[in-house]
């Protein structure tokens, strides 16, 4: 069995900076494989993902870096554009596209120690999802796509309408802090994490940018710091490649606190280039030290 399977939906990305234009994949799912595979290879990991048949081409890279892949066939591929001001933690975004959302049925082998569901739009995954992984696992949810609602192309911030069914089911919660603020009305990152905690969530980090990050569990805070970079150029994919660090070193049997500076270091190293996290475990823990 792996111990880590992420389930998200690979996405077209069109990033806008204010020097710069590209077109490149992203998603959850695609962030997060790529640091899986530069940690540890792919090792004892599995990406589940879902495009349309016509955008293979992130998939086919993976795949020839030895990660493995699963496609669930979509109509469309999801198709965000992201435009960046001066300050890279603020972000304006576009959906030009949706894809199908996964459904139990379409998990039903997917097998894993851990789930992570890297929710994109609201629709992506159902309560029946959720409820079919928490029987055979641990299940982490990347809150983000379940406020976003989209109407016509544009996105907007809204409450999770589900959401104190589907904390109950929830072991692994990552919020930033804007986040946190829609879920619970909270404006305080630690009075956030104990209301999210006390409607059933085991494990919560809140990512507060460049003011570290949070997490609570087992009713014991943990202030992690943020890594200064050397130099910032592309925040896409940061919150992913937290979540990714997070739960890979917590499967490997460290605690919240180790978990939660290896996942901020690597954030760091992110941040310091354009696309997916591309260093190596090595070099994270360097940074900490």
């Amino acid at each position: 069995m792996n111990k880590i399977c992420c389930i998200g939906h690979i996405t077209h990305d069109k990033i806008i900076t204010p020097t710069t234009e590209a077109d490149m994949p992203g998603g959850t799912s695609y962030y997060f494989a790529h640091a899986i595979y530069h940690l540890n290879g792919g090792k004892d990991f599995e990406l589940v993902t879902s495009l349309a048949p016509t955008d293979m081409q992130p998939v086919d890279e993976l795949r020839h870096m030895g990660v493995k892949v699963t496609v669930i066939p979509s109509r469309h591929t999801v198709y965000f554009e992201n435009k960046y001001g001066a300050n890279q933690n603020n972000r304006t975004q576009r959906v030009l596209a949706k894809a199908d959302p996964f459904t139990a049925e379409s998990l039903k082998g997917v097998e894993a120690g851990v789930f992570h569901l890297g929710s994109l739009l609201a629709d992506d995954f159902g309560l029946d999802v959720i409820r079919a992984l928490k029987a055979r696992g641990v299940v982490s949810v990347d809150s983000q796509g379940y406020l976003r609602e989209v109407r016509g192309e544009k996105v907007f911030a809204v409450d999770w309408p589900d959401k104190r069914e589907a904390l109950k089911m929830i072991d692994v919660l990552k919020v930033n802090e804007y986040e946190m603020e829609v879920l619970t009305g909270q404006k305080e990152a630690h009075d956030a994490a104990l209301q999210l905690a006390e409607w059933g969530v085991n494990e919560v980090c809140v990512t507060l940018g460049d003011y570290g990050s949070v997490v609570l569990e087992n009713d014991h805070f943990y202030d992690i710091c943020a890594y200064p970079p050397k130099q910032v150029v592309d925040a896409t994919g940061c919150g992913d490649t937290y979540s990714t660090g997070y739960l890979y070193m917590r499967s490997r049997g460290a605690d919240p606190s180790e978990a939660g500076h290896f996942a901020a270091a690597m954030s760091t190293l992110k941040l310091e280039h354009s696309g997916p996290f591309a260093r190596t475990e090595e070099e994270v823990f360097s940074l900490i030290k």
